[in-house]
């Protein structure tokens, strides 16, 4: 077992300023992070995770983010088996 999958997964969130002020900019990371919360449990233990919110964010609902966060969730894993490298070159192309 490798040292990284032994650490908890690391998930972190970009949310630049094309998605709103700063008081819109602080309830779409609320409410990823509570999207994220319910998720956890299904990251591979070492698994190191960046979301960028983009300006839709701000007007989605929480069924709508929650419904995004697990598609993308998904691609990363069919991704994670590809390797990082393999995911880049490939899309890329």
């Amino acid at each position: 077992m490798s040292p990284d999958e032994a650490e908890p997964p690391l998930v972190g969130l970009v949310v630049s300023r094309a998605v709103g002020p700063a008081v819109t900019r602080t309830r779409v990371k609320r409410r990823l992070r509570h999207q994220l919360s319910a998720r956890l449990g299904t990251l591979a233990p070492g698994m190191r995770l960046v979301v960028r919110a983009n300006p839709a964010a701000a007007s989605a609902t929480s069924q709508e983010l929650g419904a995004d966060l697990d598609r993308a969730l998904r691609r990363a894993r069919s991704l994670e088996g590809a390797g990082a490298g393999a995911a880049r070159s490939g899309a890329s192309s």
